[in-house]
């Protein structure tokens, strides 16, 4: 199996953000470190067009990482994570299986990585489900955009752990196989399956923007 591992030498909201260090250690190495734990990845690949992500990986994680250089059309903040998982994809020739995750996520441990690894693996081989990926449930009284009740019915008002279970795509992870991805040209395949996390466990922020940086801080300080 293979950990994809995309990053960019750009950041907009917080500069720098996946090598800035975070309690003396650049953020990448958080998740990096806790993939190579798990003893599930042959490789890290790493897509990136910052020579110095590319020199703190190599010098950290060895042969185990693999580089894999961003060319310029995928370069820049409005860059579809879709075609750029489709360029790491088709840079591994062999069928193989994929988690992809993000530097964002420096929270995410192994166990849970190695929990969902085997909840991938039992959907494969049941031929339930294509792919697994990391979600948080809501249940709480949702609205769109127009005050349309989403999950429940505003003349009756059922007790919130009764109304109908939705999930918040939280970008933890994503596992999914190489045919699965080309036959739908997306990480979240055909049948998916979601693997439920706990929305207030600091295991789950994803770093996006100052604020978030600010909780990560906040946790070790």
């Amino acid at each position: 199996m293979v950990a994809l591992l995309p990053m960019k030498d750009n950041s907009e909201r917080v500069i720098g953000k996946n090598f800035k260090k975070l309690n003396e250690i650049p953020l990448f190495f958080y998740i990096a470190d806790s993939l190579e734990k798990t003893g599930l990845f042959s490789t890290l690949a790493i897509n990136t067009d910052s020579e110095k992500i590319s020199e703190l990986a190599k010098k950290r994680f060895g042969s185990w990482v693999e580089i894999i250089e961003r060319p310029k059309k995928l370069c820049g903040d409005f860059v579809s994570m879709n075609d750029i998982i489709s360029h790491d994809v088709r840079y591994f020739k062999n069928e193989v299986d994929f988690l992809q995750t993000h530097s964002t996520n420096p929270f995410l441990k192994k166990e849970t990585i190695i929990d969902a690894y085997k909840t991938y693996i039992s959907s494969i081989k049941n031929g339930k489900h294509n792919c697994v990926f990391s979600v948080n449930s809501i249940n709480t009284r949702l609205y769109d955009k127009n005050l349309k009740p989403i999950n429940h019915n505003s003349e009756v008002l059922v007790r919130t752990q009764d109304l109908d279970e939705i999930f918040e795509e939280n970008s933890n992870f994503y596992f999914f196989s190489r045919s699965s991805f080309l036959n739908n040209n997306h990480r979240i395949g055909s049948n998916p399956k979601p693997y439920i996390m706990d929305k207030n466990s600091i295991e789950t922020l994803d770093i996006d923007n100052l604020s978030d940086w600010l909780k990560a801080e906040a946790f070790f300080n």
